[in-house]
Protein backbone atom coordinates (compact mmCIF):
# COMPACT_ATOMS: atom_id res chain seq x y z
CA UNK A 1 0.00 0.00 0.00
CA UNK A 2 1.13 3.51 -0.60
CA UNK A 3 -2.16 5.92 -1.30
CA UNK A 4 -4.35 3.74 0.53
CA UNK A 5 -2.54 4.57 3.64
CA UNK A 6 -3.40 7.97 3.28
CA UNK A 7 -6.84 7.24 1.88
CA UNK A 8 -7.24 5.88 5.80
CA UNK A 9 -5.85 8.77 7.66
CA UNK A 10 -8.26 11.03 5.46
CA UNK A 11 -11.21 8.50 6.73
CA UNK A 12 -10.03 8.76 10.43
CA UNK A 13 -9.38 12.76 10.28
CA UNK A 14 -13.18 12.40 9.02
CA UNK A 15 -14.74 10.92 11.46
CA UNK A 16 -12.35 12.21 14.67
CA UNK A 17 -12.18 16.12 13.23
CA UNK A 18 -11.37 17.67 16.73
CA UNK A 19 -7.85 15.22 16.74
CA UNK A 20 -4.69 16.99 14.83
CA UNK A 21 -4.10 15.49 11.83
CA UNK A 22 -0.13 15.46 12.46
CA UNK A 23 -0.66 12.14 14.80
CA UNK A 24 -2.96 10.64 11.96
CA UNK A 25 -1.26 11.40 8.73
CA UNK A 26 2.46 10.77 9.96
CA UNK A 27 0.91 8.03 12.20
CA UNK A 28 -0.41 6.07 9.07
CA UNK A 29 3.45 6.61 7.62
CA UNK A 30 5.18 5.85 10.97
CA UNK A 31 6.30 1.99 9.97
CA UNK A 32 7.73 2.92 6.39
CA UNK A 33 9.29 6.44 7.57
CA UNK A 34 11.40 3.94 10.49
CA UNK A 35 11.82 1.51 7.04
CA UNK A 36 13.64 3.96 4.99
CA UNK A 37 15.87 5.10 7.87
CA UNK A 38 16.39 0.82 8.80
CA UNK A 39 17.52 0.83 5.06
CA UNK A 40 19.75 3.72 5.05
CA UNK A 41 21.94 2.07 8.60
CA UNK A 42 21.69 -1.52 6.98
CA UNK A 43 18.73 -3.04 9.76
CA UNK A 44 16.32 -3.69 7.02
CA UNK A 45 17.39 -5.03 3.33
CA UNK A 46 15.29 -4.54 -0.45
CA UNK A 47 16.71 -5.59 -3.27
CA UNK A 48 15.66 -4.51 -7.34
CA UNK A 49 13.50 -6.46 -9.16
CA UNK A 50 11.87 -5.04 -11.79
CA UNK A 51 9.22 -8.07 -11.85
CA UNK A 52 7.76 -6.55 -8.87
CA UNK A 53 4.80 -5.29 -9.92
CA UNK A 54 2.50 -2.77 -9.36
CA UNK A 55 4.53 -0.02 -8.51
CA UNK A 56 7.37 -0.91 -5.93
CA UNK A 57 10.03 -2.39 -8.68
CA UNK A 58 11.79 -3.79 -5.27
CA UNK A 59 11.69 -7.56 -3.04
CA UNK A 60 11.57 -6.44 0.60
CA UNK A 61 14.15 -9.34 1.79
CA UNK A 62 14.51 -8.01 5.26
CA UNK A 63 11.99 -5.46 7.26
CA UNK A 64 11.37 -7.49 10.41
CA UNK A 65 12.45 -4.36 12.47
CA UNK A 66 9.80 -2.29 11.13
CA UNK A 67 6.96 -4.25 9.47
CA UNK A 68 6.80 -7.33 11.66
CA UNK A 69 3.88 -7.82 13.50
CA UNK A 70 4.87 -7.78 17.37
CA UNK A 71 7.31 -4.79 16.08
CA UNK A 72 4.03 -2.60 14.15
CA UNK A 73 2.44 -3.03 17.88
CA UNK A 74 5.54 -2.06 19.85
CA UNK A 75 6.13 1.35 17.14
CA UNK A 76 2.43 2.01 17.40
CA UNK A 77 2.63 1.95 20.91
CA UNK A 78 5.41 4.75 21.29
CA UNK A 79 3.64 6.97 17.82
CA UNK A 80 0.61 6.59 20.69
CA UNK A 81 2.35 7.16 23.25
CA UNK A 82 4.03 9.95 22.32
CA UNK A 83 0.68 12.21 22.82
CA UNK A 84 -0.23 10.66 26.07
CA UNK A 85 -1.48 14.24 27.56
CA UNK A 86 -4.52 13.50 25.62
CA UNK A 87 -5.34 9.93 26.13
CA UNK A 88 -7.71 10.32 22.90
CA UNK A 89 -5.32 11.46 20.56
CA UNK A 90 -3.09 8.90 22.02
CA UNK A 91 -5.18 6.29 21.01
CA UNK A 92 -5.94 7.55 17.88
CA UNK A 93 -2.46 7.90 17.15
CA UNK A 94 -1.93 4.18 17.49
CA UNK A 95 -4.49 2.81 15.84
CA UNK A 96 -3.41 4.99 12.24
CA UNK A 97 -0.17 3.53 13.48
CA UNK A 98 -1.25 -0.08 13.53
CA UNK A 99 -3.98 0.80 10.27
CA UNK A 100 -0.71 0.24 8.45
CA UNK A 101 0.65 -3.17 9.40
CA UNK A 102 -3.29 -4.07 8.82
CA UNK A 103 -4.08 -2.92 5.50
CA UNK A 104 -0.39 -3.70 3.88
CA UNK A 105 -1.51 -6.84 5.55
CA UNK A 106 -3.19 -8.63 2.55
CA UNK A 107 -0.95 -6.74 -0.42
CA UNK A 108 2.55 -7.91 1.12
CA UNK A 109 3.79 -11.04 -0.53
CA UNK A 110 4.82 -12.96 2.95
CA UNK A 111 7.58 -10.46 4.06
CA UNK A 112 5.62 -9.26 7.59
CA UNK A 113 7.44 -11.80 10.16
CA UNK A 114 5.68 -12.42 13.71
CA UNK A 115 8.58 -10.98 14.74
CA UNK A 116 12.58 -9.87 14.11
CA UNK A 117 13.91 -13.34 12.57
CA UNK A 118 10.21 -15.36 13.12
CA UNK A 119 9.89 -18.19 10.72
CA UNK A 120 6.54 -16.92 10.55
CA UNK A 121 5.44 -14.58 7.92
CA UNK A 122 2.68 -13.28 6.85
CA UNK A 123 0.76 -11.35 3.77
CA UNK A 124 -2.00 -12.17 1.40
CA UNK A 125 0.54 -11.60 -2.14
CA UNK A 126 -2.00 -9.66 -3.84
CA UNK A 127 1.09 -7.53 -5.46
CA UNK A 128 2.32 -11.01 -6.88
CA UNK A 129 -1.25 -12.15 -7.57
CA UNK A 130 -2.89 -9.38 -9.39
CA UNK A 131 0.49 -7.14 -10.34
CA UNK A 132 -1.40 -3.69 -11.93
CA UNK A 133 -4.60 -4.82 -10.83
CA UNK A 134 -3.45 -4.63 -7.27
CA UNK A 135 -2.68 -0.85 -8.09
CA UNK A 136 -6.56 -0.73 -9.34
CA UNK A 137 -7.95 -2.51 -6.45
CA UNK A 138 -5.83 -0.07 -4.07
CA UNK A 139 -7.85 3.13 -5.95
CA UNK A 140 -11.15 1.33 -5.20
CA UNK A 141 -10.37 0.83 -1.42
CA UNK A 142 -9.42 4.52 -1.45
CA UNK A 143 -12.15 5.41 -3.37
CA UNK A 144 -14.10 3.86 -0.91
CA UNK A 145 -12.68 5.59 2.41
CA UNK A 146 -12.72 8.94 0.63
CA UNK A 147 -16.75 8.44 0.02
CA UNK A 148 -16.76 7.52 4.10
CA UNK A 149 -14.72 10.96 4.53
CA UNK A 150 -16.80 13.11 2.12
CA UNK A 151 -20.20 11.92 4.00
CA UNK A 152 -18.63 12.47 7.33
CA UNK A 153 -17.13 15.83 6.45
CA UNK A 154 -20.65 17.28 5.76
CA UNK A 155 -21.79 16.69 9.37
CA UNK A 156 -19.54 19.64 10.23
CA UNK A 157 -19.12 21.60 6.77
CA UNK A 158 -15.31 20.71 5.77
CA UNK A 159 -14.49 20.59 2.28
CA UNK A 160 -12.30 17.64 1.72
CA UNK A 161 -11.98 18.57 -2.17
CA UNK A 162 -8.49 19.42 -2.43
CA UNK A 163 -7.47 16.60 -0.25
CA UNK A 164 -9.17 14.23 -2.16
CA UNK A 165 -7.59 15.32 -5.22
CA UNK A 166 -4.46 15.46 -3.74
CA UNK A 167 -4.72 11.90 -3.21
CA UNK A 168 -5.51 11.41 -6.60
CA UNK A 169 -2.12 12.76 -7.82
CA UNK A 170 -0.45 10.31 -5.53
CA UNK A 171 -2.40 7.41 -6.76
CA UNK A 172 -1.09 8.38 -10.40
CA UNK A 173 1.90 9.18 -9.65
CA UNK A 174 2.71 5.92 -7.61
CA UNK A 175 1.14 3.63 -10.86
CA UNK A 176 3.16 1.05 -12.46
CA UNK A 177 3.86 3.78 -15.25
CA UNK A 178 5.09 6.97 -13.40
CA UNK A 179 6.36 4.72 -10.08
CA UNK A 180 9.86 6.62 -9.20
CA UNK A 181 10.76 3.21 -7.72
CA UNK A 182 11.12 2.07 -11.13
CA UNK A 183 14.14 4.39 -11.98
CA UNK A 184 15.61 3.74 -8.93
CA UNK A 185 15.31 -0.05 -9.52
CA UNK A 186 17.67 0.20 -12.50
CA UNK A 187 20.57 1.52 -10.34
CA UNK A 188 23.57 -0.41 -9.51
CA UNK A 189 24.18 -0.85 -5.97
CA UNK A 190 24.51 0.59 -3.05
CA UNK A 191 22.91 3.35 -5.01
CA UNK A 192 19.62 1.08 -6.02
CA UNK A 193 19.00 0.84 -2.14
CA UNK A 194 19.79 3.90 -0.83
CA UNK A 195 17.43 5.54 -3.94
CA UNK A 196 14.60 3.52 -2.62
CA UNK A 197 15.24 4.44 0.93
CA UNK A 198 15.34 8.57 0.27
CA UNK A 199 12.26 7.96 -2.23
CA UNK A 200 10.44 6.31 0.72
CA UNK A 201 11.38 9.56 3.16
CA UNK A 202 9.92 11.51 0.57
CA UNK A 203 7.04 9.64 -0.16
CA UNK A 204 6.35 9.23 3.49
CA UNK A 205 7.10 12.84 4.88
CA UNK A 206 6.16 15.44 1.90
CA UNK A 207 2.59 14.21 1.67
CA UNK A 208 1.55 14.11 5.43
CA UNK A 209 2.68 18.21 5.43
CA UNK A 210 0.97 18.66 2.24
CA UNK A 211 -2.16 17.01 3.84
CA UNK A 212 -1.40 18.94 6.94
CA UNK A 213 -1.45 22.14 5.36
CA UNK A 214 -4.47 21.47 3.14
CA UNK A 215 -6.70 20.72 6.28
CA UNK A 216 -5.61 24.11 7.81
CA UNK A 217 -7.11 25.37 4.47
CA UNK A 218 -10.09 24.00 4.48
CA UNK A 219 -10.93 24.90 8.26
CA UNK A 220 -9.80 28.61 7.24
CA UNK A 221 -12.02 28.47 4.33
CA UNK A 222 -14.99 27.19 6.76
CA UNK A 223 -14.43 30.44 9.21
CA UNK A 224 -14.16 32.80 6.15
CA UNK A 225 -16.19 32.02 3.72
CA UNK A 226 -15.96 34.09 0.19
Amino acid sequence: MYFGHFAVAVAIKAKEPKVPTLPIFIGVCFLDILNAFFILIGISRVSPNLEALPYLFYNLDYIDWDHSLTMALVWSFLWGASFLKDKKIALIAFLAAFSHFLIDWPMHNSDLALYPNSHLHFGLGLWGKMGIWAWVGEIFFSGILLIYAWQKSTTYRNNLKWQIIFLCLLASQLSPWLSPMKFAATLSEPYAHLMHAYLMFAGFLVPPGIFIWLDSLSKKEKKDPI
